[in-house]
């Protein structure tokens, strides 16, 4: 759409993307999903965090109503050596990464026996560039969030130490979710 080409344009450029385009796609993605029960994660591509500052948090509080806001709180040394260490395989779009994915061959595709390449929103300077960004928007939506008293906090570095505790947690505010279901959906 003309609003995911405008969001790609700031993603290129290793920004974060605005909030009045943000708050756009989102909002129409949300679109008539009021009848399930649904989750934004926002910490897996740092640019598509939503809602990343209090404007879009109010915004959203404006369109849906949020019981719960889950706040996974890893260090950025962790975030970071995760992001840096990701190579790509530019044709097929494979990913690897270095610590826990690694190519066969260091940098070469497992596949084609072609180069794996960095993307420029991976390199050191980027990610901590948007780390720092995310951290100085987020602090007040966590705020808001715990003022509202809406905001669970989970600390950790790794998913399978912390995962378990973010499904306890989840199964109190949706009983009806089993072990199968949840493991499909990570």
């Amino acid at each position: 759409t003309e609003v995911g080409i405008l969001a790609k344009s700031y993603i290129d450029q290793g920004r974060l993307i605005p909030d009045d385009i943000m708050t756009q796609l989102m909002l129409n993605e949300l679109k008539g999903l009021d009848q399930y029960n649904w989750l934004l994660d926002g910490n897996c591509f740092l640019f598509f965090c939503f809602p990343r500052t209090v404007a879009q948090a109010e915004a959203l509080d404006k369109e849906c109503r949020i019981d719960t806001v889950i706040n996974l709180d890893v260090p950025f040394e962790t975030i970071k050596c995760r992001l840096t260490a990701r190579w790509i395989h530019p044709a097929s779009g494979r990913v690897y990464n270095l610590e826990f994915s690694p190519p066969k061959v260091q940098g070469i595709d497992d596949i084609t026996g072609e180069p794996l390449v960095q993307r420029d929103d991976d390199k050191p300077e980027t990610v901590t560039k948007r780390l720092q960004a995310y951290d100085a928007q987020t602090k007040p939506v966590l705020e808001y969030y715990r003022e509202k008293r809406l905001l669970k906090s989970f600390s950790g570095t790794e998913t399978n130490k912390i995962w378990p505790h973010i499904y306890a947690f989840l199964q109190t505010k949706l009983p009806d979710v089993n072990q199968k279901d949840a493991a499909t959906t990570r």
